[in-house]
């Protein structure tokens, strides 16, 4: 481009034998030159204008000290040019160092996930408004312990690095927690009890944590986050409202409610996925919501990465191609069970990663009341615990039927 503006000032010059009044404008091929090129390029193009310069101003006759002050200028631009690109380079190096690094930190903060996780296919998708830094507030972790595949996504008050800095807190105490608590709402606790040390009296973080203690079964913790959505194999899109609603990590302190333990019937084609506000409250030039729900069902598949890649797509089309804010997104799907799995269930014993002593009935005959009652046994006192449909462990490990508690 620099020396398509040079030879069109030339071509310009030799039509109209104008002399000054078209030889000036030959600076601009090192002017636009440092924008894209290095220091050399730059010099190449001034030298190239120079020695056209004092051709053309040959050979229109151009007054001596007119053509001198119009190659001095042309020097003069194509010096600071150079510069400018000199230390265009410098700031391109330094940015570049500091995006590896906050690559580096993103891949320690926020793992990548691998594509099947336990019994489960998984892809994520995430997007930091701040495009350079590419980290931000959103969390989300996933993780195999010996209670089955826990995970979690949250969303940190605030932004920049404060808010960096509390996610980093909160995906540490959860990968700790996740493996030693045999209950969901312990690990719930562990986190509550850290962030109280830690944050500011106006800081909390929303978050929503789930497992997959036995098979056919999900444990959803909600902490004043976004309701996850479930998609049932059919194809419906399901909200899993809270109930009741707890206020967010870090300001329990301040209220007498605490969060509750819900028990979803979570089947072999179903699929759950969590996000962060950064999704529902993206708005298009007419200031209107991205219907996230309606999306899922629009792009739902057996392939959570399609799905996904299909719902940002249509997302950075409603905002009109760039973010506001922080977006996060997890999908999770129960894949069909292997013959191995199904004659297992079909013998009457119910298999998973681990027994979660939320769901262990103890002994009786293992109806739904009764499970409900151990249930609450494994909680904090005063911790309700909801449950909504699906099955418990009977003696001998049968699958048995259990209602709403």
């Amino acid at each position: 481009m620099p020396v398509l503006i040079v030879s069109v000032v030339v071509l310009i010059d030799v039509a109209c034998g104008a002399g000054t009044v078209w030889l000036p404008l030959l600076a601009a091929g090192p002017a636009l030159a440092a924008t894209t090129g290095g220091p050399r390029g730059v010099l190449a193009v001034g030298l190239l204008a120079a020695v056209l310069g004092a051709t053309l101003g040959t050979r229109d006759g151009v007054p001596g000290h007119e053509l001198t002050a119009v190659l001095s200028a042309l020097a003069a631009v194509t010096l600071a040019s150079g510069l400018a690109s000199a230390l265009r380079g410098r700031r391109e190096r330094v940015l570049a160092a500091v995006r590896s690094v906050a690559e580096a930190a993103q891949h320690a903060l926020l793992k990548p996930i691998p594509a099947t996780v336990g019994p489960f296919q998984v892809a994520v998708r995430y997007s930091a408004a701040a495009a350079e830094a590419r980290i931000g507030g959103d969390l989300y972790a996933l993780v195999p312990t010996p209670y089955g595949v826990r995970l979690i996504v949250g969303d940190v008050r605030g932004k920049g690095l404060p808010a960096v800095g509390t996610a980093a807190l909160v995906v540490g105490v959860f990968r700790e927690a996740a493996y030693d608590e045999p209950d969901l709402l312990a690990v719930v606790g562990r986190i509550e009890r850290s962030l109280a040390r830690n944050l500011g009296v106006d800081d909390f973080v929303t978050a929503v944590v789930a497992g997959y203690p036995r098979a056919g079964h999900l444990e959803v913790v909600n902490c004043g986050h976004a309701p996850p959505l479930l998609v049932r194999e059919s194809g419906t899109v399901v909200a899993v409202e809270p109930a009741p609603p707890a206020p967010p990590l870090g300001l329990r302190a301040l209220t007498d409610e605490t969060p509750s333990l819900q028990a979803l019937a979570f089947a072999d084609g179903d699929q759950l996925l969590l996000y962060t506000d950064g999704v529902t409250e993206a708005r298009n030039h007419g200031r209107e919501f991205y219907p996230l729900a309606e999306g899922l069902a629009r792009h739902v598949s057996d392939e959570p990465a399609g799905t996904l890649t299909a719902i940002h797509d249509e997302l950075l089309a409603h905002v009109g191609g760039r973010l506001h804010d922080d977006a996060a997104l997890l999908l999770l799907r129960k894949p069909a069970a292997s013959a191995s799995e199904t004659a297992g269930r079909g013998s009457g014993s119910c298999r998973g990663p681990s027994r979660s002593p939320a769901f262990a009935a103890g002994a009786g005959a293992g109806d739904g009341s009764q499970a409900a009652e151990n249930t609450e046994g494994t909680a904090d006192p005063g911790t309700p615990v909801v449950a909504l449909s699906g099955e418990v462990s009977g003696p001998g490990d049968s699958c048995v039927p259990w209602s709403t508690a």
